[in-house]
């Protein structure tokens, strides 16, 4: 077969010709010294009748371009009912997790193809001895709208109750409820307050550790949001009876960890100050006297610039998974009675390259008496998971993986056992759940999403590195149609390509299974997914290396992948685009304003973009350890120095952006893309016909999960941009 390049087809032009005018002010503040301007100040207010006007100007501006777009879209690939049609089947086969083990009952969550929302499914033996599976919690039955998510769950340990939480309209401010299993009754709740919960139960079930914020009655307006607490509730009394157990004294924007152990001995409390790359962790027995309602605290790690998880065994030690002095993380060992760090030792040591992820023990039937230690680890992205003595570390072996994809924890049962279930995806292929048998070796696909499984694309995968400005190795996912790649892995002609980077949190971007990326590159895209500084892909000096000071180290990273994408042949400028949300649209926002030569198009979603003023807003205040504070004259500096609303230039020639936001997003306020829209669109040179500047609004949602339906529906129009300012939409023709 011999395969011809994609047709260069002009862009066609949109009906975009004039943009809303937005109220530009002379403001010009002195911040620490620095003359820093801020015209579009009066859009930060989403109540203002000028924003509002603005806004809906916008909506109609977007309008006008949707409908065009629709129309020549019509007979290709991305028509709206073809593409949707895609993104459902490529969706098709739903999902499912792996299980959570209490006694012969496990619990699980599950979506089939045409299912809004996951459901929690309880399977158990029935009379006849055979298992029996009901739904136990459904969003779409709680809120028949839609816009109700699943924010998280936890079963008791005997599983007898399991609590969950809710929330609505994209807010995610979830609602505590907890749920007698055995009938399905609600049994306790609603506690508001409760987001960014865990729920740790103590033996038996009536009563549970969980956080809450203070009530809103007992703080500034601007603090509301924070001041978190550790508390003890016990099962059908009043929340505001729950005895405070932790947290005062401790930063305001403390989020907190809570762990209780099998046998209810031990309480495992851990503390970060927002998004802090560090955390605190003390233990506590509950078997002192004043336990469970007042515990005695015991330092496990405090005041170090690591992070610690902490966590008692089966076999009655206390595990540690650390990057203190092992940034690429270890694993260490030591009594519950002496838990500090003096007294660790080293079980796994830090490999040369590869993250250490999680780790799990196994046992041939005696929880006390572990034969093996499974580690799962990241090399460069790719999983893998080695074997090995638990009592010395030492190597014994390797699970095999299906592929070169990506494991998803290490699930074992809390009553011990051989047995270790795990998630595993790839580009191309659906997660699923494995099993491996500690006693043979053998691992076996323990459970498929309930769906039929799409017909895929031939695709080629491929690893590349990438140098970057100051000389480190960037790697990066190239994903093509196999047609248009050669045996070498080059690719055959230039073609319309995604960028697509994230670049912080500590966040990895390994392989996973994309029905947005499969349908670009089944239409003739390629689909390039890069591992930039700032993530969580080689470790904690690797998250570093792109954060606070070094922020534009992700920035040039993400240029230094699109440079080579074009020397290389895979793409040329006018057929390029990058994309990102969140952080990912910090990104995007520096990408456009820094290198708007490099781009024909950018999708810039949920973005934070306006880096001076950022902490003011939604969860901005809990950032300032990734980014830097604001009000901090340093700081400020690193800030100005990329903050993508501060960088446009009057006069520029800007790719096409198309900015996509949910009125119900609580972390990031939509202020941020408003603001970077209106200064784009009053800056540009390019043709709005050509490269217009656009800004998308959906109400009813917010940052995090959302229907199935909502989430093809911003996917499909989406692609339907990109494809449409790159030229995929005409070469697909």
């Amino acid at each position: 077969m011999t395969t011809q390049p994609l047709r260069q087809d002009p862009r066609p032009a949109s009906p975009v010709a004039t943009y809303p005018v937005a109220q530009r002010a002379d403001l010009v503040e002195d911040l620490h010294g620095r003359r820093v301007a801020d015209p579009y100040r009066a859009l930060e207010d989403a109540d203002d009748e000028g924003t509002q006007r603005w806004s809906r100007a916008q909506d109609d501006l977007y309008g006008a371009y949707r409908s065009g777009l629709t129309a020549r879209a019509a007979g290709t690939p991305f028509a709206d009912e073809t593409l949707h049609a895609r993104l459902s089947t490529l969706l098709g086969a739903g999902f499912v997790s792996a299980p959570a083990w209490r006694g012969d009952r496990r619990f699980f969550t599950r979506r089939s193809g045409d299912q809004e929302h996951a459901v929690v499914v309880v399977a158990e033996p029935g009379p006849d001895g055979t298992e029996t599976e009901r739904v136990l919690i459904d969003p779409l039955a709680l809120d028949p709208t839609g816009t109700t998510t699943l924010d998280g769950w936890q079963p008791s340990k005997e599983g007898d109750l399991i609590a969950y939480k809710v929330s609505h309209g994209g807010t995610e401010e979830s609602v505590l409820h907890v749920l007698d299993v055995a009938t399905g009754e609600l049994v306790d709740g609603p506690i508001d307050r409760a987001r960014h919960s865990p729920v740790a139960w103590l033996p038996g079930g009536e009563a549970f550790y969980y956080v809450r914020r203070l009530a809103p009655d007992l703080l500034p307006a601007d603090e509301q949001q924070y001041h978190r607490r550790v508390w003890l509730h016990r099962v059908g009394t009043p929340a505001d009876q729950d005895a405070e157990v932790f947290g005062a004294g401790l930063p305001m924007t403390s989020y907190y960890g809570l762990q209780v152990s099998r046998d209810g001995r031990w309480l495992i409390v851990s503390a970060a100050a927002g998004t802090a790359p560090r955390n605190d962790v003390w233990i506590a027995d509950l078997t002192t006297p004043g336990a469970p309602e007042a515990p005695a605290f015991v330092e496990v790690a405090v005041g170090l610039d690591a992070e610690v998880g902490a966590w008692v065994a089966r076999d009655g030690r206390l595990l540690v998974h650390t990057d203190l002095d092992a940034p690429r993380g270890r694993l260490a060992v030591t009594d519950p009675t002496t838990p500090g760090v003096e007294h660790w030792v080293t079980l796994l040591p830090q490999d040369d390259v590869a993250v250490l992820e999680d780790v799990a023990l196994v046992d041939a039937g005696d929880p006390s008496q572990p034969t093996a230690l499974l580690a799962a680890w990241r090399r460069h992205t790719v999983s893998e998971v080695t074997v090995h003595d638990a009592r010395t570390g030492a190597r014994t072996g390797e699970v095999p993986l299906p592929g070169l994809g990506s494991v998803s924890g290490l699930v074992t049962r809390p009553d011990g056992g051989p047995e270790v279930w795990f998630g595993y995806t790839d580009h191309v292929t659906v997660p699923r759940v494995h099993r491996y048998d500690a006693t043979t070796g053998a691992v076996t696909l323990w459970a498929a999403p309930p769906g039929e499984l799409p017909d895929l694309p031939a695709v080629r995968t491929q690893q590349i590195e990438v140098t970057s400005s100051d000389g480190t190795t960037v790697r990066a996912f190239v994903l093509a149609r196999a047609d248009r790649v050669a045996a070498d892995g080059r690719p055959l002609a230039p073609a319309p390509t995604v960028l697509y980077g994230y670049g912080g949190f500590q966040i990895s971007l390994d392989p996973a299974y994309s029905a947005t990326t499969l349908a670009w590159v089944e239409a003739g895209g390629v689909y390039v997914v890069a591992n930039l500084r700032g993530g969580g892909e080689e470790g904690e000096e690797w998250h570093r290396a792109g954060m606070r000071a070094a922020k534009q180290n992700v920035f040039d990273d993400f240029h230094a992948v699109a440079e080579h994408l074009v020397a290389t042949g895979w793409t040329t400028p006018d057929r390029l685009a990058c994309w990102g949300g969140s952080n990912g649209g910090l990104l995007v926002g520096a990408a456009v304003t820094q290198r708007p030569d490099l781009w024909a198009a950018a999708v810039c979603s949920a973005p934070l973009l306006d880096m001076v003023r950022y902490q003011r807003f939604g969860m901005g205040v809990t950032w300032t350890e990734e980014y830097g504070d604001g009000d901090d004259p340093e700081e400020l500096g690193w800030l100005l120095g990329y903050s993508p609303y501060h960088r446009v230039v009057d006069g520029t020639a800007y790719p096409a952006v198309l900015f996509t936001v949910f009125e119900g997003d609580s972390r990031v306020d939509p202020l941020h893309a408003r603001k970077l829209a209106a200064a784009l669109q009053h800056a540009t040179t390019s043709d709005p016909a050509e490269r217009p500047v656009l800004l998308r609004r959906e109400v009813g949602v917010g940052h995090g999960a959302r229907a199935l339906s909502r989430t093809i529906g911003l996917s499909v129009e989406q692609l339907q941009f990109v494809a449409d300012r790159t030229g995929l939409l005409g070469a697909a023709r």
